[in-house]
């Protein structure tokens, strides 16, 4: 059975995204800051019938809680075939260019970017031996650069300069570690999941759960002719999907 971890998987879109796993055959291993709100989301899942699930502590931006979940899922498995780096935050509501502080930079940061880094590379080992490795890192089309520099974009009225960055630097560290890997089996995406309707977004969007679930889902279960080192939106940019950088 191929296994797969999913960071900040307790609720929203990464217990979507758990839940589309198992249901498409992995055992997969819940990422959760808190274990007795993973423990309530496996109680949930496995009430719908999904058996092939487990918690694990893990707080990205917390190196003992990495190292400790590398330890505990090494000892259950020698092979992990799919991560997708989920946990994210957005910091304050009003961010400035001008007024933001380095400590919230620094904070949001923490998650969305050195969490990545950290798992990544924590968990490599792991995934080097599957015969069909996948990384999707969640990002977000308010990302883009290019979309961004378009200083009238309707879709940008308000700017979240340390979330924005922080996502844009994420999506830097896509590439490069596709480019890094681009001579193995290794499928490495960045996925906006689209403006979704979740307690991070206050439950305002255009997206159910279930849609961006799958959007993540898609590129976790790629085959070998599947693309590397891109940025999707399929809910901008259906067609051909990928977002501009």
């Amino acid at each position: 059975m191929k296994s797969a971890l999913v960071t900040g998987a307790n609720k929203g879109i990464g217990l979507e995204v758990v839940r589309q796993l198992a249901q498409s055959g992995f055992f997969v291993y819940m990422g959760s800051r808190s274990l007795e709100r993973g423990l309530a989301a496996v109680a949930k899942l496995k009430a719908e019938g999904l058996s092939t699930i487990e918690v694990i502590q893990l707080d990205v931006t917390d190196p003992a809680s990495i190292e400790a979940a590398r330890r505990a899922i090494g000892e259950k498995t020698t092979v992990l075939d799919v991560l997708v780096n989920n946990a994210g935050i957005s910091g304050a509501f009003q961010q400035s260019a001008l007024e933001t502080t380095i400590d919230e930079f620094r904070t949001v940061y923490e998650t969305n970017v050195f969490g990545v880094v950290g798992v990544t590379q924590a968990f490599i080992d792991l995934l080097k031996p599957s015969p069909a490795p996948r990384i999707v890192n969640v990002s977000t089309s308010m990302a883009s650069l290019t979309l961004a520099a378009d200083l009238d974009n309707p879709n940008y009225p308000t700017r979240f300069v340390a979330y924005q960055s922080s996502k844009a630097a994420l999506n830097m560290y896509t590439v490069n570690l596709a480019y890094e890997l681009r001579v193995t089996p290794f499928k490495v995406n960045a996925v906006c999941p689209g403006y979704t309707q979740t307690d991070f977004t206050n439950h305002q969007g255009t997206s159910t759960v279930e849609e961006a679930g799958q959007r993540i889902s898609k590129y976790a279960l790629i085959g070998p002719d599947g693309p590397t080192g891109k940025f999707f939106s399929e809910e901008y940019f259906p067609e051909p999907g990928s977002l501009p950088w």
